[in-house]
């Protein structure tokens, strides 16, 4: 017999209980949130560190992954951070207060705005890019590195099947 994880011990209390209950889309389902609490949990140690929340992080990483001058427009940067574009804005507020982004009219378009990383955002996005893929790189140690590379390739299969799919190349997020 194989080992077990935690996700094998549900599914059996639903075979015996409810066996139409016990299906392999629990299982994925299980499993994929049991991975994204862990990934949180590895990725939090690293942001509490800054003071920061993932979301705050991932507004960082968006700008830094654009590239010179790193800025965006808020709509675009809630599309590409995938959050909503009130939640967007509250955090926008926290990280130039913390110095990190700032604003910045747009000259061509006078009721518009640039979110654009200050040289200490630069620099934070990029320790904290190194920093949690360090710790995702620990934590994913004990997997085979071709078990690694073949979830990312089922999980991207899976996610293209749902309809996640990038957009054209000129407007893809990084």
């Amino acid at each position: 017999m194989t080992d077990r994880d935690l996700v094998d011990e549900v599914i059996e209390g639903w075979r015996a209980e409810l066996p139409e209950a016990a299906t392999v889309e629990l299982e994925i389902v299980k499993r994929a949130g049991r991975l994204k609490g862990r990934v949180e949990e590895v990725t939090q140690a690293v942001l509490g560190r800054y003071g920061l929340t993932y979301a705050e992080f991932d507004v960082l990483a968006t700008l830094r992954r654009e590239g010179e001058p790193y800025r965006l427009k808020p709509s675009r940067l809630a599309a590409r951070s995938m959050l909503t574009t009130g939640g967007t804005s509250n955090i926008l507020q926290r990280l130039v207060g913390a110095g990190l982004v700032e604003r910045e009219p747009d000259p061509a378009d006078g009721r518009s705005s640039w979110v654009r990383l200050t040289p200490l955002g630069v620099r934070r996005a990029e320790e904290l890019a190194m920093e949690t893929t360090r710790a995702h790189r620990e934590m994913l140690a004990g997997v085979p590195p071709a078990t690694v590379r073949a979830l990312a390739g089922l999980l991207r299969d899976v996610l293209l099947a749902l309809g996640e799919r990038a957009e054209d190349e000129t407007s893809a997020p990084r």
